[in-house]
């Protein structure tokens, strides 16, 4: 490795790569699922006004004080292709990484840049950038595109000295998440789905080797490069062993909110059972190549949904403070053995008191599972 400690850190998600879910306030007044069809319905006056104000506000120096201040070492900041404010109807957003590598020197906290999104969508889902489409893999100029964003990030922050490293392409989709993927059907044009369909592995292990070539002649060989393991945590040990990479990282995303998908028990020997097998599978992942834990959290039915059998609301309380506890000590024990873990997400809310209305998102928000002691690190 080339950090002295193990990875603790959160997601900065939802700053520069909106997700409507986390903050719907941003969606007021349109029908938008996701930010490409917010750029499209906004007149770009008000976007350009909306997105100021959420930019310059959601996430500030002062969040950088609470993260270090919490212990975390790194932050993992998604970003949009259209970063560099070259793709129409979108906003760029450089100068705000551009504030966040002036935070992270101020504070001493590393950075993982995570390229977010795609043209034509990786995943079909809104955290790709647009809902329900996935085409990005069956067009060469969208594919060139990704491949120059990532190389012209290197060239601007290649030599700085809190960049961690990049991270090439977020959630690139698997057949089988495809196939039963809630957002799969529910595109705000059909037109755009023609064509749209789950990347490869073969498509995805080429592109890798590609990007990899591409960015180690820009990056230092002390920052790394990050794959996501597109859904597929268990296919990747030859492709790691045929290539001589160096100091690249494998990055798993392992929620227990979508295990629950498939199963309407909900209860800790569940929750054991199915991290019993992600900590074998990322054991065997491991050995060809350092994994890390790119997004998690506490977020289960188990707590969330706890009925509350008529306790009164202080011992409601506890009750759900120690299911929360016990879930979440599972969930670190099964990262133990890896390179380390980033919490999704900071936050969620601005306003704690705004959870009152969706408690469900609590244990999403990293602030709030630390001062309710859910997370206890």
């Amino acid at each position: 490795m080339y950090m002295d400690e193990k990875i603790r850190g959160v997601n900065l998600g939802n700053w520069l790569v909106l997700e409507k879910w986390m903050e719907p306030e941003n969606f007021a007044g349109t029908d938008a699922e996701d930010e490409t069809w917010l750029a499209r319905k906004l007149p770009r006056e008000e976007l350009e006004r909306r997105l100021k104000k959420h930019r310059d506000t959601y996430i500030t120096r002062k969040d950088f004080a609470y993260i270090k201040a919490k212990g975390m070492n790194t932050v993992r900041i998604p970003v949009p292709y259209f970063i560099f404010g070259d793709v129409e109807p979108f906003i760029g957003c450089i100068e705000y990484l551009d504030k966040a590598f002036e935070w992270a020197e101020e504070f001493g906290l590393k950075i993982l840049i995570d390229l977010h999104t795609a043209p034509g969508g990786q995943n079909g889902y809104d955290n790709g950038g647009i809902t329900g489409v996935c085409r990005w893999h069956k067009d060469p100029a969208y594919v060139r595109f990704v491949i120059n964003v990532l190389m012209r990030l290197a060239y601007r922050y290649g030599g700085h000295d809190k960049l961690f490293g990049i991270e090439v392409l977020n959630e690139p989709i698997s057949w089988s998440v495809y196939m039963t993927s809630p957002t799969r059907g529910k595109a705000a044009d059909p037109a755009e789905v023609r064509n749209s369909g789950h990347v490869p592995f073969a498509f995805l292990t080429t592109f890798y080797k590609t990007v990899y070539w591409n960015l180690r002649k820009i990056l230092p060989l002390d920052k790394a490069i990050v794959f996501h393991d597109g859904f597929r945590l268990h296919n990747w040990n030859c492709f790691f062993r045929r290539n001589e990479f160096r100091n690249v990282y494998l990055d798993a995303h392992i929620y227990l909110s979508a295990m629950e998908n498939f199963t309407k028990i909900h209860d800790p020997l569940m929750y054991k059972a199915y991290l019993g097998m992600d900590k074998v599978r990322l054991k065997l992942a491991s050995k060809s190549v350092p994994v890390l834990i790119g997004e998690w959290c506490i977020n289960n039915s188990y707590a969330g949904d706890m009925p509350e059998k008529g306790l009164a609301p202080e011992e409601y309380k506890k009750e759900q403070a120690k299911r929360y506890r016990r879930v979440a000590k599972m969930e670190l024990e099964t990262w133990k053995n890896t390179e380390g873990w980033f919490y999704w997400n900071y936050k969620l809310f601005r306003d704690p008191k705004d959870y009152e209305r969706e408690p469900w998102k609590e244990s999403w928000d990293f602030r709030q599972c630390i001062k309710n002691r859910w997370l206890k690190l």
